[in-house]
């Protein structure tokens, strides 16, 4: 009966995206060139709470399908074995679904004060490397912290985070205050370990950005800084589990995982306990815990595409109050402080033999998937493949502007430190210092002029 409710569900759900729509979810009928259409023919126009959680505009019937597919996928809850639906969570985990760590298909936030990691993981390693380069697992415990498990089992640890602020002034007079975070971790983890906090970025546009060629990325690397321009991304080069080789690195903040479907697959095992074709053994290494020899996966190789196909088809969010002068003012902005250095504006995809739907996209993510060392203050001194403990993956900024609307919230930064887009520019040091410094020597008014521009992103 469930497997008919879900088809009826699917058919319905294929009628409804191809047949209606409304003003919110449409282009204007007059719309400029230039970087409008964020996601090149992918672009939807919705603004609400759902902006980051529509299918790419245009998805053929058949893959409309399977992004629906996928879409059920990615919001099971996972419950303790042994389950008519679903079993096989934990027995050591951090949340027990997709969509509860990507809520709306959005990001994540740390928790208040007091409060336990909902949208937030704490990476772990031990000083070196691990094979392949990887970071180097703790003893019992893994590279993540596992915060909750399933009943008779222990949880690894529990988190605190206490912040203290730092003040600052501009040079026109006017004040700010940044908070730091610092991490307190209680339970049976060893002491000297590496650690490094990670809220969950939004899932918009990933199968455009791994549709872009590793020539084009790499094109935009300039390690030695040869042009002097105080910038020298470079790529991290990290195990591709599937393939069994080292390839180019593109997701994750430090830009640690190869491909959609090992990210999915990794999610499965570390935050959720969930074992797959890729990662069959369980995520507690030698803590006694479980059955680390387990090789019977719990959810199938056809589960994992349904998902990496989700995620690469959702669309993403267009670009709003273009015309605004104030806006207009800020994009120009953004660039004379050299914020594009980094925030690469355009791109275009290449070929998706499987979706064709991606290929040959003009897009307009603000990321150069690169590696940019950020300074001793964003610092989490934790090597994750070629990545240094201060060097961080130049994070996309298409829909940062509906953050708030989707997902309640305007904490940015990997860490979710900063309160607000503001804040977020003022920790860029490092290779971020010189456009952080343009920035500050701004008027306020043009300080807002740049703010609103990222709001329209």
């Amino acid at each position: 009966m469930k497997k008919i409710l879900n088809v009826i569900f699917l058919l319905f759900a294929v009628y409804f995206f191809q047949n209606c729509s409304d003003n919110p979810g449409s282009p204007p009928e007059e719309m400029p060139e230039d970087d409008i259409l964020s996601g090149g023919a992918t672009t939807v126009f919705l603004t609400g709470s759902l902006a980051f959680s529509q299918p790419a505009a245009n998805l053929s019937a058949t893959t409309l399908e399977k992004h629906l597919a996928g879409d059920l996928q990615f919001e099971q809850s996972f419950v303790k074995a042994p389950a008519d639906v679903n079993p096989g969570l934990g027995p050591l985990f951090n949340n027990n679904s997709c969509i509860n760590c990507h809520i709306g298909d959005g990001r994540g936030n740390p928790p208040f004060a007091g409060g336990q990691l909902e949208t937030m993981l704490i990476r772990i390693s031990s000083p070196g490397s691990g094979e392949h380069n990887a970071p180097n697992p703790v003893s019992g415990f893994g590279t993540q912290l596992q915060t909750r498990s399933i009943i008779g089992y222990e949880p690894e640890g529990s988190v605190q985070i206490t912040y203290s602020e730092i003040a600052g002034e501009y040079p026109d007079g006017t004040t700010y205050s940044l908070r730091k975070p610092d991490y307190i971790i209680s339970g049976n983890v060893p002491g000297g370990i590496l650690i490094s906090p990670r809220v969950a970025p939004s899932v918009i546009g990933l199968g455009l950005l791994e549709a872009i060629s590793e020539n084009d990325i790499l094109s935009n690397a300039d390690e030695g800084d040869f042009d002097q321009d105080g910038v020298s991304g470079r790529p991290n080069y990290v195990w591709n589990a599937e393939t069994n080789r080292t390839e180019l690195g593109r997701f994750g903040w430090k830009a640690n995982t190869p491909t959609l479907i090992q990210q999915a697959a990794s999610a499965y095992n570390n935050d959720m306990g969930i074992t797959s074709p890729l990662f069959p053994m369980e995520n507690c290494y030698s803590s006694g815990q479980c059955d680390t020899t387990n090789d019977d996966p719990e959810i199938s190789q056809d589960i994992l595409e349904q998902v990496e196909l989700y995620v690469q088809t959702l669309g993403v969010p267009a670009r709003r109050n273009y015309d605004d002068e104030t806006v207009k003012l800020g994009k120009n902005l953004f660039k004379q402080v050299g914020c594009n250095s980094c925030h690469i504006t355009q791109f275009t995809t290449g070929s998706n033999s499987k979706i064709p739907e991606l290929t040959n996209q003009k897009i307009h993510p603000y990321t150069d998937l690169l590696l940019h060392d950020m300074g001793d203050e964003l610092a989490d001194n934790r090597p994750d493949f070629d990545a240094t403990g201060r060097e961080w993956r130049t994070p996309p900024l298409w829909g940062i502007g509906l953050v708030e609307i989707v997902n309640g919230h305007t904490f940015f930064m990997h860490d979710g430190r900063a309160r607000n887009l503001e804040e977020a520019i003022l920790w860029h040091f490092g290779e971020g210092e010189n456009s952080r410094e343009k920035f500050m020597n701004l008027s306020k008014s043009e300080r807002e002029a740049l703010i609103k521009f990222l709001q329209s992103l």
